[in-house]
């Protein structure tokens, strides 16, 4: 259910967002993907140690930093990005960062990363063969 629940989630932002004229500019991913990644330091405060906050702030800041450069330099980078923050995700258990998020945590944001990297990849696929 979470993966259902992730991918449909996804969808709704990175649709509603194009209609509405938020997802037509590339000030939108980059922002999405570093708030996607701060949910990690939540997780990190909730269990209330430090070693866990550190470590969820210094990966967020890592994934907040290829958001940036994406957004100077090519969107292709966040696509790349979110498509690697899921499978950090996926794998989040084994870096023993001792964060408290939901077990269910893990396939939801994995899904959600994925598909609005395949979303974003696509319209800028789209943009690209448009512009000849």
């Amino acid at each position: 259910m979470s993966y259902l629940i992730g991918i449909i989630l996804a969808l709704a932002v990175c649709i509603s967002a194009l209609l509405i004229g938020l997802g037509r500019d590339r000030a939108f991913y980059p922002p999405l993907w570093i708030v996607i990644a701060s949910y990690y330091v939540l997780f990190g405060v909730m269990r209330g140690s430090q070693r866990a906050l550190v470590g969820e702030a210094v990966v967020m800041c890592v994934f907040a930093a290829i958001a940036v450069l994406g957004f100077t330099k090519s969107l292709w980078l966040v696509v790349a990005g979110l498509a690697a923050h899921g499978v950090f995700d996926a794998l989040h258990g084994s870096f023993h960062l001792t964060s408290s998020m939901p077990p269910w945590w893990p396939a939801f944001c994995l899904t959600v990363d994925v598909t609005a990297a395949v979303f974003l990849a696509l319209l800028l696929q789209r943009r690209r063969l448009a512009s000849g």
